[in-house]
């Protein structure tokens, strides 16, 4: 989408800068609260929690999936409106409920109480990652979007580089606070930042650039002057105005099940990596102490930030293609199932890091697309569905894996299954990238910010 004037280089270098300073790190560090939030279950389970609870595989991937159920009942409602009440509102309000209903995880005894929680927390987290994409959209001229994306997407494998050690240090910490056992008292210490950076977040961030007192009077207008000409452009030659045409799109829908396959992959590892870290104790001989164990979990996170951020300024660089997106999701379709076939616990730890770097190198680059050819209305039902559908993954892969697991006696047909769903994603993204030749995503990206 190209602008009506082409702006002062250094008016626009610097108001890019100023919010990718003063905005981006702030959202990041919500997603990255968020993200420990939603996936702490997955390092309570082999930490006491499944024992003392009784739960089984299959029951403990219940529990983790059933999130997605609430989450997806009320993501597009949540984002329509937060289009309406204004982000800085209901971004806020997303947070403090989610850290409260998270907070209660402390205290749950059984299956029962553990899957209504799960549930309530979908409830509450609903429409906070796509309104959170849709606030930065709102804010960042097209040709800048995917590099502040990207940015804000750190902080997902992040999370685990930091979470999961900082999850095992709290379980650590069980005896000189509160009494509590370990995994208890980890869900009290990931809740309570959630609910205090909420309310901080009322008062910090704003809804347009024209609110920003940090930005200079001639970054407020470049800003708005360009954000303005995108929608007026938009809505001129697309008309993708309205939230019917986002729920009729085809492309919003195949956009939203090649998401699908990416989000199966994603969490497939994140609930299951720190359980399958847990079995290398008996398969080796070692004995890992709760830290050590997160410090394990982590190690393809980083990995998988360096590759996001290189993978990224590539396709910011040369515009985004079609392999940006459908090469990581081949690379992750063969090297998840193979993980499990590697032999030894590092040369598994490897695989799986390699599947890491695929998943977090596409996914940044992949949600540029979407407001690239929505606005408005459009764009906050159209963004809410593509995370609506790919959250399903969300439920199913820990369900399905829980339950191929119980059923073979190993995670090996899992992970085989996770590969297909990765590698129908990489197909999905060759196919519509073909139909769209003559569309707004298959031309230069240096007007459309689409893929070729």
């Amino acid at each position: 989408m190209a602008t009506t004037q082409t702006p002062a280089p250094d008016v626009a270098r610097s108001a890019i800068r100023k919010v990718s300073l003063r905005l981006v790190p702030f959202v990041a560090l919500m997603f990255f609260i968020n993200f420990l939030d939603r996936t702490a279950i997955g390092f309570a389970a082999p930490n006491g929690m499944n024992t003392d609870l009784a739960l089984s595989a299959a029951q403990f991937g219940f529990a983790s999936g059933v999130f997605f159920i609430g989450y997806i009942l009320l993501e597009v409602p949540s984002n329509l409106a937060l289009h309406r009440f204004g982000a800085r509102r209901w971004l806020s309000r997303i947070m403090v409920s989610w850290g409260i209903v998270a907070l209660l995880f402390t205290w749950v005894q059984n299956f029962e109480q553990l899957v209504v929680l799960r549930f309530l927390l979908g409830v509450a987290e609903a429409g906070f990652f796509p309104g959170a994409i849709l606030f930065l959209s709102l804010w960042v001229p097209a040709q800048y979007r995917g590099r502040v994306l990207m940015l804000f997407y750190l902080a997902q494998p992040l999370t685990t580089v930091i979470g999961a050690p900082l999850a095992g240090a709290l379980i650590q910490q069980h005896d000189v606070f509160f009494g509590l056992e370990g995994w208890r008292f980890m869900f009290l210490g990931v809740a309570i930042p959630a609910i205090i950076v909420g309310v901080i977040a009322w008062f910090y961030l704003k809804d347009k650039p024209s609110d920003a007192k940090w930005l200079s009077p001639s970054e407020q207008v470049w800003l708005t002057d360009a954000l303005t000409a995108e929608r007026a452009a938009t809505e001129k030659s697309e008309k993708h105005v309205s939230a019917r045409f986002a729920f009729s799109s085809g492309r919003v829908w195949m956009l939203s099940f090649i998401y699908f396959g990416f989000i199966y992959g994603l969490y497939a590892l994140a609930f299951f990596l720190p359980t399958i870290i847990k079995g290398f104790q008996s398969e080796t001989g070692a004995t890992f102490d709760v830290f050590q164990q997160g410090l394990i979990t982590a190690i393809p996170y980083l990995p998988a930030a360096i590759a996001m951020y290189f993978w990224s300024k590539d396709a910011s660089k040369r515009g985004l293609k079609t392999w940006h997106i459908a090469v990581p999701a081949v690379v992750g379709a063969i090297s998840i199932p193979l993980a499990l076939f590697a032999g030894s616990p590092a040369a598994t730890i490897a695989v799986i890091t390699i599947t890491a770097m695929a998943i977090f190198a596409a996914l940044p680059n992949f949600w540029t697309l979407p407001t690239k050819f929505l606005t408005g209305v459009a764009a906050a039902a159209g963004v809410a569905l593509i995370n609506t559908i790919g959250n399903l993954a969300g439920f199913s892969a820990p369900y399905i894996t829980g339950a191929v697991h119980d059923w073979t006696g190993g995670y090996e047909v899992p992970m085989i299954i996770v590969g297909v769903f990765m590698l129908i994603s990489a197909v999905l993204m060759v196919l519509l990238a073909r139909n769209d030749k003559k569309t707004t995503m298959d031309a230069p990206a240096t007007i459309t910010g689409g893929v070729r």
